[in-house]
């Protein structure tokens, strides 16, 4: 997954203007008590982070 994809995603369920915001304040455990900027700051893979992402925000198992 690309950078390009991921932020695509996260906007696709938060909209434009909340996701960012949401990934610059939400703090998620599986990703080692970091914001998702902070995750992929710190070299995670998009792919990881959204793994990461998919259960914090509950979505179906079609978007996994």
């Amino acid at each position: 997954m690309r950078h390009s994809e991921f932020w695509d995603r996260l906007e696709h369920h938060l909209g434009d203007g909340y996701a960012g915001v949401w990934a610059e304040q939400f703090v998620i455990g599986d990703l080692g008590h970091r914001t998702v900027k902070e995750a992929l700051a710190a070299g995670m893979t998009p792919k990881q982070v959204w793994a990461a992402v998919w259960p914090a925000l509950e979505l179906p198992a079609t978007e996994r």
